[in-house]
């Protein structure tokens, strides 16, 4: 019997079904969606308790981190994701993300999560500041300088 381009085009459609949930590419891709989302809520959190926001911004705010939740939990449908699989053990250092609802900015827990520390880090802010010399057969080629201000306040 003769495959048609359509029995062709089905068993691709077939394979790469198989394939998603073994792909690791959209799993870890939705999981640095899903930890900036976590940050970019727990950010807007923080403005509005120091009622740094306007009530149209802080409503400009909530609707775009649910839209953002939205897109993530269907991209997770449509990779065929548990969502609950984005939460990553880290071993020593905890997990990724908090459990849900474990976690409220400001508020300290007894092993924080990697988003916890990250919260806190944009908080109170830190600098970053390195030099990196890349080289080949005992010749430096590529010299980089690093100083990086990492806050979530303005400078």
């Amino acid at each position: 019997m003769l495959s048609t381009p359509a029995d062709n085009f089905d068993e691709s459609l077939t394979t790469v079904s198989k394939s998603k949930n073994e792909a690791g590419l959209a799993p870890l891709l939705l999981t640095v969606l899903e930890l900036l989302r976590q940050l970019m809520e727990a950010q807007v959190i923080r403005r509005m308790e120091e009622n740094l926001l306007s009530e149209s911004e802080l409503e400009r705010a909530a609707d775009s981190i649910q839209k953002l939740e939205a897109q993530i939990l269907h991209l997770c449908q449509t990779f065929e994701v548990d969502p609950a699989e984005l939460n990553v053990n880290l071993g020593d250092f905890g997990t990724l993300l908090p459990q849900s609802g474990s976690y409220y900015p400001g508020e300290t827990g007894s092993r924080p999560s990697v988003l916890e520390l990250l919260d806190r880090l944009l908080n109170t802010g830190v600098v970053l500041d390195g030099e990196i010399d890349l080289g080949l057969a005992q010749l430096d080629l590529i010299h980089a300088k690093l100083r990086l201000v990492l806050t979530s306040k303005p400078i």
